[in-house]
């Protein structure tokens, strides 16, 4: 990819937290932040030494690591990513406590540490494209606890078969962030969304596993896969002085697929009519 618009310094002097550090769109977005003038500190349940100042291990799933994580961290910071995410063949569980739990908690907590204008950014999903259609199980989960979350699912009929679990998690995230575009108005401070088509990472195989002929379908429509070169310029604009009247958005960056999907649930919906 040309980076040849690198060279202004986008993200000069600001220090931005990226979660999933270690891999896929989280590895690719702290190497562009780097490299453009921002330093990172990194969260993971991995090691790496790469493209962050320091890191973080922590598990997003576990309540007691993220208090003592953001404990840990430092204030004056600029910008969140919130990047670490399981894929649908994760138990189900799991998959909400990461993706949108933990996610949330962590963000919550983080707000005081944050410097006044920063923004913050969910990576979600093209899953999460059908939220209309899971607004009962969205509301029931706004204030959901991780004690709670196995008789959530229970209750909403939400297991990893299918991929649901993901899409749910995908789906809740896409709205809380709706929901929160005026939170921290008076301090600036903004939150958006980008949603990714698929993408290859090295849990690309777990989307395919999962879905299955799905996927392959969803994939005629494209004339590529994304890689994570795609959606991190994305952020790193989202992350910028250049964007503080974005708020509560919701990004598609999947080659097109959602407005497929825009045009054909339209032309469905008056073929029905």
């Amino acid at each position: 990819m040309d980076e040849s618009w690198v060279n202004g310094k986008l993200l000069a002097d600001k220090t931005i937290v990226v979660t999933g550090c270690s891999s896929g769109i989280g590895k690719e977005v702290a190497r562009l932040v780097k490299k453009l003038g921002g330093d990172v500190l990194g969260v993971d349940v991995h090691k790496t030494e790469e493209n962050v100042d320091e890191l973080y291990i922590a598990d997003m799933s576990d309540r007691r690591t993220i208090k003592a994580l953001v404990q840990a961290m430092p204030t004056r910071i600029d910008g969140i990513v919130n990047s670490a995410g399981l894929p649908p063949t994760a138990p189900a569980h799991l998959v909400i406590a990461v993706n949108l739990v933990g996610l949330k908690y962590y963000t919550e907590l983080m707000v005081p540490k944050l410097n006044d204008g920063a923004s913050i950014v969910n990576i979600a999903s093209l899953a999460g494209f059908g939220w209309q259609n899971s607004i009962p199980a969205i509301k029931a989960s706004e204030n959901l606890a991780f004690e709670d979350i196995e008789d959530f699912l229970i209750r909403h009929s939400i297991s990893n078969e299918g991929g649901r679990s993901y899409f749910f998690s995908k789906e809740a995230l896409v709205v809380w962030t709706m929901m929160n575009r005026w939170t921290w108005r008076d301090r600036n401070i903004r939150m958006n969304t980008v949603s990714p088509g698929p993408v290859e990472t090295p849990i690309l195989k777990d989307f395919l596993e999962t879905l299955g002929e799905r996927a392959t379908e969803d994939r005629k429509t494209m004339d590529r896969p994304g890689v994570p070169e795609d959606i991190a310029p994305i952020v790193a604009f989202l992350l910028s002085d250049m964007t503080h009247w974005i708020r509560g958005s919701n990004i598609p960056a999947d080659g097109g697929m959602s407005s497929y999907l825009h045009i054909k649930n339209n032309m469905l919906e008056e073929t029905k009519s």
